[in-house]
């Protein structure tokens, strides 16, 4: 018997979302049965390191770039709900591609948690009320070849992180921010190219990294910036720039289910603003969300 542990969009996705501590148990469970575990990944996102279950964790990972299959399915998608779906039925096909090169393959492996549920489904029966479509519960095929098994999907997310710290997993592992399984694609509303994603990518890279610098990663539950799909003129020296408006996002929390906007001083707002339309062709406005969950979401779509 096999288990396959899918990642469906990127590896800090899963770090914190539950599929890695799933992984690491099951890992555990079936290295002395001989029995072999991968995780299969696709890449939506900026920092994804397979180094990181290979090496502290002697996991051994097979990493699928599955990026031009993902943007070919979304071109001219701009429904969230869409997207959603699609990016689900994709990974799931991905997985079962190489699943077959494997063989013996039997049980597909989520971490999927309950806040997925929660929002995937409505409690009325309602579509109108339903949320939105987690990759992972809404978005799934309704036929699969293989056996799901979500031992984490009544869990919440902060009970995740205790299950982490319980299989002695490294704090900065457990601290890691949650990130979607859909990846960059629910970061950019409306039309994804690879341009855009090639932006935002890089605007993410130096929001995070500047929190690090800081000391204000690990006070903050979540964060990251998002591409919004509108252009704004600006002035750069003296010349005219039409650019995007990247948002920034950085909540608290303690399970995801309410949330609040983290309040950063001036100083900080100004070093980061100066830093991503500085560096990033393509930005040449930053604003910062200070919307509470409810009424909005975490992630934008």
């Amino acid at each position: 018997m096999k288990i396959g542990i899918v990642c469906p969009a990127s590896l800090p996705a899963t770090q914190f979302g539950g599929i890695l501590f799933l992984g690491v148990d099951i890992a555990r469970e079936l290295s002395n049965q001989n029995h072999q575990v991968t995780i299969y990944t696709t890449d939506l996102d900026f920092a994804n390191n397979p180094n990181t279950f290979n090496k502290k964790l002697k996991i051994n990972l097979i990493y699928v770039n599955a990026e031009k299959e993902f943007i070919k399915k979304l071109i001219n998608v701009f429904n969230p709900e869409k997207k959603r779906k699609i990016i689900g039925n994709l990974f799931i096909k991905i997985f079962e591609k190489y699943a077959k090169k494997l063989k013996n393959v039997e049980f597909l492996a989520q971490g999927t948690l309950y806040p997925d549920l929660i929002e995937s489904k409505s409690v009325t029966g309602s579509q109108t009320s339903k949320i939105k479509s987690h990759h992972n519960v809404g978005g799934l095929p309704k036929r699969m070849k293989l056996k799901l098994v979500e031992p984490l999907r009544f869990l919440f997310k902060d009970e995740v992180r205790k299950l982490g710290l319980e299989l002695n997993l490294s704090r900065d592992i457990i601290s890691r921010h949650p990130f979607p399984g859909p990846g960059l694609a629910i970061r950019m509303p409306g039309i994804i190219t690879s341009e855009k994603i090639k932006i935002l990518k890089e605007a993410d890279y130096y929001f995070i990294n500047e929190l690090k610098k800081t000391n204000l990663y690990h006070k903050i539950w979540q964060a990251y910036a998002a591409l919004l799909p509108v252009k704004t003129v600006g002035v750069m020296g003296d010349n005219r720039t039409y650019e995007y408006v990247c948002l920034l996002r950085a909540i608290t929390s303690e399970d995801g289910m309410t949330a609040d906007f983290y309040n950063f001083d001036k100083k900080f707002m100004q070093t980061i603003s100066n830093k991503i339309i500085n560096n990033i062709k393509g930005i040449n406005r930053v604003v910062y969300d200070i919307t509470s969950k409810p009424p909005s979401t975490i992630e934008l779509e």
